[in-house]
């Protein structure tokens, strides 16, 4: 359902754009009002999974993410546009930190990896999304129709699946207050800085490769979705398999490999100057970024119920790790955006290539394994 929501977001961003007429520069501020929303949230959507239990949580958060979704594509005005984007950042943060923390405590309760294929479900919803918002624009659905169905969609299934969660008993944690005055988690804070990176990189694949293929290659509506089909769909394929190659490598060595393909495949791709080269860049950076945040997403998990127990719960271990890498949702779009006014799109996109290098080199200083 989250997954599926942001796919269907990302694919009708350039009729967002050509809708309201306004300039990369003001969509990639306007963008920032959305990750803004995600940031804000994550720190007491945190506390409230860890008081409550994140199975609770998930379960309604994802009927509140049924009414936020729809509220996007309504674009009544660019002062609504702000105001939907802020709101829907706030309840997708939410669903999202829950869901996570409720993975993070069935790889606990199981012992083995499995993060990795849960957020390879995100980004089937974020396939199903993109290709279906493909579909709607070319098929002349406007904006507004398609969010009001998408949010129909959503609440369906979260009636549907609104008792498959663990018991709230199964993660409640109480934090001991002196013990958390006595460390200061920054392991927590480096696995972030390493997820800015690649968030940053998520982030830019998500909300410029339809404007870049329309805008600079003056591709059709439909062939303006595939950078983002192209690259959800690498990212599905990456995260099945990512939790069998991280147990059998070691995770820093998947996340070394995996940001040499993601910043090589996305700095020939863009040099290549060709819409065929886009989509090769979309792939390559859709196969290198799908297992980074979830190991470091399932690494925080670990550290709390390992080495922080009693101090760090795990849905505020998760939140510390993504708080920190989801800045780079925060600033990216307008960094991007200003950029590109300044150059070009085709070059400003050489920073989230250059980042997810950074990527490559660092993380075996890291993470252990």
């Amino acid at each position: 359902m989250n997954g599926f929501s942001v796919g269907t977001f990302v694919s009708r961003i350039p009729d967002f754009k050509r809708t309201l007429d306004i300039s990369n520069s003001l969509l990639g501020t306007s963008l920032l009002f959305a990750t803004a929303g995600v940031f804000i949230a994550i720190k007491p959507a945190s506390l409230i999974a860890a008081k409550f239990g994140s199975g609770p949580v998930t379960k309604y958060s994802a009927m509140t993410l049924a009414f936020g979704a729809p509220l996007v594509g309504l674009l009544f005005n660019l002062p609504w546009f702000w105001f939907s984007l802020f709101l829907y950042g706030t309840v997708s943060s939410i669903h999202d930190l829950s869901m996570n923390a409720q993975a993070s405590a069935l790889e606990h309760i199981g012992g083995k990896r499995v993060m990795s294929k849960f957020h390879a479900g995100w980004s089937m919803g974020g396939l199903a999304g993109g290709a279906t918002g493909g579909l709607a624009a070319s098929a002349g659905l406007t904006p507004r129709i398609h969010a009001l169905i998408v949010g129909a969609f959503i609440f369906t299934i979260a009636i549907v699946t609104r008792n498959w969660f663990l018991p709230a008993s199964a993660d409640q944690h109480v934090v001991n207050k002196e013990a958390k005055k006595s460390k200061r988690p920054t392991k927590f804070l480096i696995l972030g800085l390493l997820g800015l990176g690649g968030a940053l990189g998520e982030g830019a694949a998500s909300d410029w490769g339809g404007v870049l293929a329309r805008d600079t290659f003056h591709a059709s509506p439909f062939v303006t979705s595939l950078p983002y089909v192209f690259f959800s769909t690498m990212m599905v394929l990456g995260r099945i398999s990512g939790d069998r190659i991280a147990t059998r490598y070691g995770a820093s060595k998947l996340l070394t490999w995996a940001g040499a393909i993601a910043g090589l495949g996305l700095f020939a791709g863009l040099i290549s100057n060709n819409i065929f080269g886009i989509l090769f860049a979309w792939l390559a950076l859709g196969a290198g970024l799908a297992t980074i945040i979830p190991m470091l997403v399932s690494a925080s998990g670990k550290m709390a119920n390992n080495e922080f127990v009693g101090v760090v719960s795990a849905a505020e271990g998760v939140a510390l790790v993504t708080g920190v890498a989801y800045f780079g949702f925060v600033i990216g779009p307008p960094l991007i955006g200003f950029i590109a006014d300044q150059t070009s799109l085709r070059w400003a996109m050489m920073i989230p290539a250059g980042l997810a290098l950074m990527v490559s080199l660092t993380a075996r200083k890291v993470i252990s394994s």
